[in-house]
């Protein structure tokens, strides 16, 4: 038996879709609590463990995303649920994530449940969260922070402290503000693209900076930016005009 949890704010559509599993799967899954709000989810999550949670994404004062905040570890699956088909479905379905569109049909929630079950030898359901989060948190004014699939699982860090990122081969590590350096596993194009585009330029094959911590640029001996640490890397003839507009358009 699956235990859930529901976080919906409209009480309406949390009591519908009690009432939906209660009736037509009430022998594969269990209702431990259900909540309006992100707060009383987390006491529920600490409370009852569950093996799902059924999210709502947009709320009044809070997007669902803000649930991640809380836990180092997610030991359980997410099912987003949504009324509005534009919030980066996507971005759900690209890192292999459950959904449901609002008004949930007996049909849909039969077809989720099915391909939850399909998963249940994956090992880490965490790293799914993380590459969710990774996607969200691209917007700053979202989330303002950015999740690090990590060999352990997932670092949240703040968008505003990466000072650049390397390319590792499949790897890409992470250089912060405050001197540390994390080891991602990902690509340094896929965290490119995870990071928005306004703040953080390609410069090289193998860098991505922070445009807001460049404090040098030089073009006397080759080419290459000074980072506010005094970190010099080199730019690539290729990417080096785009640079420079990147540079001269927020000045």
């Amino acid at each position: 038996m699956l235990r859930c949890i529901i976080i919906e704010d409209e009480q309406n559509a949390r009591e519908y879709l009690e009432h939906l599993i209660e009736r037509y799967f009430s022998s594969k899954i269990v209702v431990l609590a259900a909540c309006p709000s992100i707060s009383e989810g987390v006491e529920a999550i600490k409370k009852f463990q569950p093996d799902i949670v059924f999210l709502d994404i947009q709320m009044p004062n809070e997007r669902g995303f803000k649930l991640f905040d809380y836990f180092d570890t997610i030991k359980f699956e997410v099912i987003f649920t949504t009324a509005h088909k534009e919030f980066a479905i996507e971005a759900i379905q690209h890192s292999a994530q459950d959904y449901l569109l609002k008004p949930i049909g007996q049909l849909d929630l039969a077809e989720a449940l099915k391909r939850l079950e399909k998963k249940n030898e994956r090992k880490n359901p965490s790293s799914d969260v993380g590459r969710i989060i990774e996607h969200y948190n691209a917007d700053p004014f979202n989330f303002g922070k950015i999740a690090l699939v990590t060999e352990k699982g997932f670092i949240l860090e703040k968008i505003g402290n990466i000072l650049f990122a390397e390319a590792q081969g499949n790897y890409t590590k992470i250089y912060t503000f405050d001197d540390r350096t994390i080891l991602v596993c990902k690509t340094l194009r896929i965290i490119e693209e995870m990071l928005p585009q306004k703040s953080f330029f390609r410069i090289h094959k193998s860098y991505v900076v922070n445009l807001n911590y460049l404090t040098r640029y030089d073009k006397s001996i080759g080419l290459f930016v000074e980072l506010i640490n005094g970190v010099k890397l080199p730019v690539s003839v290729r990417n080096n005009s785009g640079l420079i507009n990147a540079i001269t358009s927020k000045i």
